[in-house]
């Protein structure tokens, strides 16, 4: 019995482990003022919103459904709905350590993420709080927006997956 128990931690422990590896540090996310200036260029503009949204991917969805969580609460039946909705996320985009795989192909975390999105907003639309969740994901979408324009990217650093997946790409000696 204490043996299962010993396996269930470590792997609940090793699962958790791996969502945070995914996740950026909110230190990071939330930088010192000097990371955030004015985009100098419509060229600068457009790869600091593709970088960001790319590195941030991950805490940005979890801002969006913080601030959706947050416009539910007095909404009871649409709450549950949401957490129902929000086991989905924890376990197909959250907390995964491998690709996810229907079929024999891989889904790239792009599609899960928009998929999931979808499911979340039809779902709380169908409990009538379709005001709710048009405000909240509007402000959510405006935050994350904002915070990927103004945020530099020069100071972010990528792991060897990310790079191959086509993260960060360096512009040093390009001509514009």
């Amino acid at each position: 019995m204490r043996a299962a128990y010993d396996f269930s931690f470590s792997r609940a422990r090793s699962g958790t482990l791996s969502f945070y590896a995914r996740r950026r540090p909110w230190r990071e996310l939330l930088a010192h003022p000097s990371s955030y200036t004015q985009p100098i260029s419509l060229t600068d503009f457009g790869s600091r919103v593709k970088r960001n949204l790319s590195y941030f991917r991950v805490n940005y969805a979890m801002v969006v459904l913080f601030i959706l969580f947050l416009s539910l609460l007095w909404h009871p039946v649409s709450l549950i709905v949401y957490l129902i909705v929000f086991v989905a996320w924890y376990f197909l985009y959250f907390h995964r350590d491998e690709p996810l795989m229907v079929f024999n192909r891989m889904i790239d975390d792009r599609i899960v993420l928009g998929v999931l999105g979808v499911v979340t907003v039809v779902s709380l639309v169908m409990t009538r709080v379709w005001l709710n969740v048009l405000v909240s994901t509007s402000l959510g979408i405006v935050f994350v927006f904002l915070h990927a324009m103004f945020r530099i990217t020069e100071d972010l650093f990528l792991e060897e997956d990310d790079v191959a997946d086509g993260g960060l790409h360096s512009f040093v000696g390009t001509s514009v």
